[in-house]
């Protein structure tokens, strides 16, 4: 069995985004303050958002308001070597070296200013990973204090289990909506169910293309997911939310929304339970034919 993952919020908010947001450092303390202040406590990262910018800038704000550090839970994730002004990399690659993961965690305590990071995903499967050796780096790293717990993210039922087999990982963060729903078919929900170990779920809503886009299947979908919100007296945001939350593993959606009111749209999908007909009338508007 898997380890427990330290507590995480239903939600968590995503900051992907946080420096388009253009807040500056009190905008991004109100904000974190409203956050909590609402439930949710966890809060995901990765070394590489905002092209390099996103950890720091939030740690910005932990440093002007330190006593919200211990009101929260902090994930990140690093492996993927992006292309960047001062990262000039031939291409874009992945990179589980004991150098390389100890760089970045180290990096992301000082972005971060914090002592721990609670979380530590591995970003995307690394074709020449070392399972073996990258446990023995997950368990310096623990017993020096730096990381509580370790992750993946991305990856696929049998690259969970190679790298799960030499040190416990405590969840799988994948994409999952109505949009995205190969999750539901590729084993890595049914290995979260199995193993106990709740995975995370970014991009809950398409990227916005739930509201926006254009294609046979996005506009067959918004009407199907309109006449159900609006009998349930709900938006498609937080009917999406309920959709994904239906599922047995019990995932954490992922926000990706600097709108308050956004958050609030996906915390009120906890109180939201879809029926079997409706979540897989939503499966069917999504597929274009019914169920075999």
């Amino acid at each position: 069995m898997s380890p427990k993952l330290s507590p995480l919020s239903p939600i968590i908010a995503g900051l992907w985004r946080i420096a388009d947001w253009k807040l500056d450092a009190a905008q991004r303390v109100r904000w974190i303050e409203q956050v909590l202040d609402l439930g949710v406590t966890s809060f995901d990262l990765a070394d590489i958002y905002g092209d390099y910018r996103a950890e720091g800038l939030f740690g910005e704000a932990l440093e002007a308001a330190p006593a919200l550090r211990q009101r929260m839970r902090l994930i990140t994730k690093c492996g993927i070597r992006l292309r960047s002004a001062d990262r000039p990399y031939r291409v874009n690659h992945y990179d589980t070296s004991a150098a390389y993961v100890r760089g970045q965690v180290e990096r992301s305590l000082a972005q971060l200013r914090t002592e721990q990071l609670d979380l530590v995903l591995i970003h995307r499967p690394d074709y020449l990973m070392d399972a073996a050796a990258l446990a023995d780096t997950f368990r310096t790293l623990t017993r020096e204090g730096k990381v509580a717990q370790w992750g993946v993210s991305n990856h696929s039922a049998s690259q969970f289990d190679l790298l799960n087999r030499h040190h416990p990982l405590v969840t799988n963060q994948l994409e999952l909506s109505p949009l995205a729903p190969g999750a539901l078919d590729d084993g890595t929900l049914d290995q979260a169910q199995a193993l106990g170990c709740r995975p995370m779920i970014w991009s809950p809503l398409a990227g916005g293309r739930l509201f926006s886009g254009q294609d046979e299947r996005a506009v067959r979908l918004r009407n199907e997911m309109s006449a159900i919100a609006a009998r349930l007296d709900t938006s498609i945001a937080t009917l999406a939310y309920a959709w994904i939350l239906r599922h047995p593993s019990r995932p954490h959606p992922i926000t990706g929304s600097g709108r308050i009111d956004g958050i609030r749209e996906a915390l009120d999908a906890l109180d939201l339970r879809l029926d079997n007909e409706d979540w897989y009338a939503i499966w069917t508007a999504s597929q274009g034919h019914a169920v075999p």
